[in-house]
């Protein structure tokens, strides 16, 4: 396929056509389901489908059909259909995933910036949602533009992007049991929800980690009590919680100590991540904002990398029964709740995780103080198959071609849970999880932004790759 044309139509269709209608989904507050309860009735959600799908349904591309599939209570999913090029209606199914739901604004954004206003600047465009990942259908739509436009092929392709995937994709089953006959032989799937360590190369994502999330509350009392009355006869609510996170946690190292979470790292990702590290060294520690002073969890950079993707960690990532420390009054508080986020090995048995977890945090709790547990969930992570010949031949043409610089390869900390049910439900296809996302694109946080060159290659390198898959 003529690499120039290929190039020239990306870059055509970024400047001219992705780049405003981007930013005007930027604008939409579009929140994942888990916060915004009123989601239905608010239509943020419907609306940013509807702004994508108009968009699409305007491009270039014969016999595409598209479809807003919308099951009652559940968030809605765009899905565009596009033949196979002649001479490739054999060779499956090709399935693009992206998603248009959003993390919550979350305060602290920078001078000049907003999370519901699009802003170019430097070559970014900052925005909620821009990175994580509202660009993913505009992109799947330009590389499949630019096959067709450089006299290349395609299998026949469907866009799915799906509205819940912040949330843990919890409707996403029911869509693909509702989608099975007609999306057919699903022979390879690309994710453009990922991204690498920088922004010199394209970076592969070869796993994902799962996760366990628990709200667990610790109650001692019926009601507070004055501090100086209660304290020393009944137990802080905090400190038996402490006690069972330690159960769970080592407070010096940070490591789990259940087994049911931790695996032995393979291999081929040890080798990996020892590559990345090399590749671009002191990425995971300048892409963190840490205070002066501060230091990581270790030195080394290949156990960073390995501690991100391949290891359980705790989070604490919430809490209730606290008052403000102004409004804090000498009470012994009647309870505690912290929100406890696990990130899981990508090979680990969430449920068999969660069930470990469960049982630390409700057996033999001291005092026999009241312990619940709410807000439970779990998810698996993923493991990628091995390359075929033709995607791995298809990687080093656009390593050199596109970018100039052998791909990478890493696991990614987060979870995108579509992934791991992909893949048990279609054990044959190939993967690749990749993405403009780098280490400082703040997904989820303030000042989010997307890298718009980086992106650009990705999407001269994804319509290299749907040739190559077309061709065999």
């Amino acid at each position: 396929m003529e690499q120039t044309t290929v190039h020239t139509t990306v870059a055509r269709l970024w400047a001219g056509e992705i780049l405003p209608s981007l930013s005007g989904l930027v604008e939409i507050p579009a929140l994942s389901q888990v916060f915004d309860p009123e989601w239905a009735a608010n239509g943020h959600l419907a609306a940013a489908v509807e702004h994508v799908r108009g968009w699409i349904a305007a491009r270039d591309l014969p016999g595409a059909t598209l479809d807003v599939v919308s099951v009652e209570g559940r968030s809605p999913v765009l899905l565009v259909d596009v033949p196979a090029t002649p001479g490739a209606e054999d060779r499956g199914t090709v399935l693009l995933y992206g998603h248009l739901d959003k993390q919550p604004p979350v305060g602290g954004w920078s001078a000049g910036l907003d999370p519901w206003t699009p802003v170019i600047r430097d070559g970014r465009l900052y925005g909620r949602g821009c990175a994580d990942d509202g660009y993913a259908g505009y992109a799947a739509t330009a590389a499949l533009e630019a096959v067709r436009a450089a006299g290349g092929q395609h299998a026949r392709s469907v866009i799915l992007l799906e509205t819940g995937e912040e949330s843990g994709s919890p409707d996403l089953p029911v869509y693909l049991e509702r989608f099975e006959r007609r999306l057919g032989r699903v022979s390879f799937v690309i994710c453009l929800d990922a991204g690498g360590n920088d922004y010199e190369r394209l970076w592969l994502t070869t796993s994902l980690r799962g996760l366990v999330q628990v709200h667990a509350t610790v109650r001692v009392l019926g009601s507070a009590l004055h501090s100086g009355l209660a304290s020393g006869i009944v137990p802080s609510s905090f400190r038996i919680l402490r006690r069972l996170l330690e159960r769970i946690e080592d407070t010096e190292t940070g490591q789990i100590k259940l087994p049911e979470l931790n695996v032995d790292v393979p291999a081929n990702r040890r080798a990996e991540a020892a590559a990345a590290a090399e590749a671009a060294p002191g990425a995971n520690r300048s892409a963190f904002p840490l205070v002066e002073g501060m230091r990581p969890v270790v030195e080394d950079e290949l156990e960073l990398l390995l501690n991100s993707c391949w290891r359980p960690t705790l989070s604490v990532i919430g809490a209730a029964g606290f008052p403000a420390p102004k409004d804090a009054g000498n009470v012994l508080r009647e309870a505690t709740t912290l929100a406890l986020s696990f990130r899981l090995p990508p090979t680990a048995d969430s449920a068999a995780a969660l069930n470990a977890v469960e049982k630390a945090l409700t057996t033999d709790v001291p005092y026999s103080a009241q312990v619940t547990l709410s807000g439970i969930e779990h998810a698996g992570g993923w493991n990628a198959p091995d390359a075929a010949p033709w995607l791995s031949s298809a990687l080093d043409k656009v390593s050199d071609t596109v970018f100039g610089a052998p791909a990478g390869s890493l696991g990614l900390g987060g979870s995108i849970p579509f992934m791991g049910l992909l893949a048990r439900k279609y054990p044959e296809a190939q993967f690749l999880v990749t993405g403009a996302l780098g280490p400082d694109s703040n997904a989820h946080v303030p000042d989010e932004w997307l890298h718009l060159a980086q992106a650009q290659r990705v999407t001269e390198a994804v319509a290299h790759i749907l040739d190559a898959h077309a061709r065999g």
